[in-house]
């Protein structure tokens, strides 16, 4: 059955006022300060799939003494690398013990256990990359933005594009005025590619062993409790409501990242629903539009921004009006940032590729001088960049004051999509004006994994 939300604001509980319950108490630790040749000892928490490559890529940069995963399998691998790490299947009880031993994590988890992992770990003073989104919930988002400024400690989220090149010629290039005031954001992905509605609806019914390499108690984590079953895990978890964040959270810290960068894009004021599939309480919808409003930024005016995901029962995919490509062929994923004088077409998920739109009136086109640093992009960039400003270089690009930001504003657009209509957002209070729904902005945890 569908939930109805009130349409006036009640207030349930204070988000900002005072911190949640914590399973966990600890002091203030000072966050660990480096010389340019000392070396830095990182620890993983999830090591398989994505999370491999992060803390092989950190390992370039300093020594692995730590690694974390619920699966004994891809902690198994990971040591054979890795052999004087020391292995764990929880997070907090590796924090716990070896917080003097670690200087900083990376995070590569479900997104459902990004904020009590990173949370946790900036408590302890340590630097943290966290892949994308940053959280699970809006709420969470604001608190780990909060966290890194309160414990001065160094962050950078996984959205690799931020360290391309392109991205960053694409900003100064927005920014210089080369197509006028934007005024309007597409932003489109061929996501979901992995199980959710219309195929699946429902938990499954019947529960299955538990495999032997797999704590399902810890993979869990803060979410409700259910039986194992491998329509969860391994992977499939992003198309569920509990665990991911669907192809909004999955996709939007990069195919968008181009726009939120160039344009200064931080606190929404509305958010609202336009289309979608049938909406159930366990899987996201097979396709969805959804429409973000921001205000004015300086002297940039205010910006409608839309999403599209999926594809329509017909099987055609969900796209912005093709007016809007200047006869361009539309790519899977991407993004189109419409200007007064024109459109600047990114063709790829990352915005590391892009071209002026319509082609005619930018034939004679000059990008200005540089003023962003190059960094030669990538997944290894984005760690040198994280690690460079431990070590005094500066902030990384997608650090937790940006990317909190930004994880709020899009993962707002699935508050949207539960509620069916449209929410007039209270950044400062961090709720909606027109209506509660406060339970989609801060979710109920498991005792004994409170942030």
């Amino acid at each position: 059955m569908k939930k109805t939300y009130s349409k006036t604001y009640v207030s349930r509980r204070s988000f900002l006022g005072t911190a949640s319950a914590s399973a966990f108490a600890f002091n203030f630790f000072p966050k660990s300060v480096f010389g340019a040749n000392e070396r830095i000892a990182f620890a993983g928490i999830g090591v398989g799939g994505k999370g491999s490559g992060d803390i092989d890529q950190a390992g370039n940069l300093g020594d692995v003494v730590a690694i974390c995963d619920i699966d004994l399998g891809h902690l198994d691998a990971k040591a054979q690398k890795f052999p004087k790490a020391k292995k764990y299947k929880d997070f907090r009880k590796m924090l716990e013990e070896m917080h003097t031993e670690i200087d900083a994590v990376t995070i590569s988890t479900p997104d459902h256990t990004h904020a009590p992992a990173g949370l946790m770990a900036m408590s302890l003073g340590k630097h943290v990359y966290c892949q994308k989104p940053l959280t699970h919930s809006v709420y969470e988002a604001r608190r780990m933005g909060q966290a890194a400024r309160q414990y001065n400690v160094t962050t950078q989220m996984g959205n690799q594009g931020t360290a391309s090149d392109g991205l960053r010629k694409g900003v100064e290039v927005i920014q210089s005025g080369a197509i006028g005031p934007v005024r309007e954001v597409h932003v489109w992905t061929n996501r979901p590619v992995w199980p959710q509605a219309p195929s699946i609806t429902a938990r499954p019914p019947e529960a299955m062993a538990v495999p032997n390499h797999v704590d399902w108690y810890l993979f869990l984590g803060p979410a409700p409790d259910r039986p194992y079953h491998n329509a969860y895990h391994p992977f499939k978890w992003r198309g569920w409501w509990d665990f991911g964040t669907g192809a909004i959270g999955d996709m939007s810290c990069h195919t968008a990242n181009l726009a939120f960068m160039a344009l200064k894009l931080g606190h929404p004021l509305s958010i609202e629903a336009l289309d979608h599939g049938p909406i159930n309480q366990e899987t996201f919808p097979a396709w969805a539009t959804t429409r973000t409003e921001f205000g004015a930024r300086g002297i940039m005016p205010p910006v409608s921004y839309f999403w599209y995901e999926g594809k329509f029962p017909d099987g055609k995919k969900n796209l912005p009006p093709m007016d809007l490509f200047h006869g361009e062929k539309p790519t899977n994923s991407g993004s189109l940032l419409v200007g007064d004088k024109g459109v600047l077409y990114s063709p790829n998920d990352y915005g590391s590729d892009w071209k002026l739109l319509p082609g005619g009136s930018f034939k004679d086109f000059e990008a200005p001088e540089p003023w962003i640093p190059r960094i030669g992009g990538g997944d290894q960039a984005m760690k040198n960049e994280w690690v460079d400003a431990m070590k005094g270089g500066g902030n990384a690009m997608s650090s937790f004051d940006y990317a909190s930001q930004m994880t709020e504003a899009i993962l707002l657009g699935n508050a949207a999509l539960k509620v069916d209509g449209k929410i007039e957002w209270d950044s400062t209070r961090l709720r909606a004006r027109n209506m509660d729904i406060s339970d989609l902005i801060q979710r109920e945890y498991r005792p004994g994994w409170m942030i």
